[in-house]
């Protein structure tokens, strides 16, 4: 196994196959938005139906309840996160038009902070000139060279309206499947709860399966600990319904 790996690294690292890999687009990544939308719009769903059968209350309310804030939850879900991109694009923007000016006004200024980056990173002597002669020479890499190493700002701005869409989408697909015993009410409340919780918690595992394969993590360390974090929050609700329902006398 080791060596089909070597043997394919070594072709993804010939000289034309890095040259057509470099010259792609990136695209963006929309991982954090789905498991975003996902975990949340789980968590919360089984936060409700927990909270609900703690607290008594008949399946059908626990129905109603779980979609209501399956849609209105999954929606400011999504306006929040597009308004964190919304910013996000805005500071690149004013970060952006900041260094033009800058470079306008203060070209020598600039090449200086150019200068100290690189040489941070080792370089020196006749290599740091050339590097900050390259750098300046050409102004649009002038400035993004300054947004990704002054401010840390990724080269691909996210996309507002595509982030939102995709965290909706998870929160409503992925919240969805906890209520779908109440939606195919075959037993009684008990077993319906049951259902959904052994749904909620394989749902759980498998997002935090999939974090841990695409960031190449321990995948079973991920899953539980996903797990683990989306059943506190569940035991959370339903500890907090069963306690009110005590002291109301219900």
């Amino acid at each position: 196994m080791k060596r089909d790996n070597r043997h394919e690294l070594i072709r993804d690292h010939r000289p034309e196959n890095i040259a057509q890999r470099l010259n792609e687009a990136p695209k963006p990544r929309r991982l954090s938005d789905l498991v975003l939308g996902a975990i949340d719009g789980c968590v919360t769903t089984f936060a409700i139906v927990s909270g609900a059968f703690g607290a008594g209350f008949p399946s059908l309310v626990v129905l109603v309840m779980g979609i209501a804030n399956l849609l209105a939850d999954g929606f400011s879900m999504g306006v929040s996160n597009y308004e964190a991109v919304s910013t996000e694009r805005h500071f690149a923007d004013s970060a952006r038009r900041t260094e033009e000016q800058h470079i306008e006004l203060v070209p020598d200024g600039e090449r200086e902070e150019i200068r100290q980056i690189f040489a941070a990173k080792g370089f020196s002597g006749k290599s740091l000139e050339i590097i900050v002669d390259t750098v300046t020479a050409d102004k649009n890499l002038w400035v993004e060279t300054m947004l990704q190493e002054e401010y840390g700002l990724a080269q691909i701005p996210p996309n507002p309206l595509a982030s939102a869409w995709w965290t909706f989408c998870a929160f409503v697909v992925v919240g969805l499947i906890p209520l779908l015993p109440f939606l195919f009410p075959v037993a009684d409340l008990p077993s319906q709860f049951f259902i959904s919780a052994v749904l909620a918690g394989f749902v759980f595992f498998c997002i935090g399966l999939l974090k841990g394969w695409v960031n190449n993590r321990s995948l079973l360390a991920s899953g539980l600990r996903t797990f683990i974090l989306g059943g506190g929050a569940a035991s959370l609700a339903y500890a907090t319904g069963y306690l009110l329902r005590n002291l109301s006398g219900v």
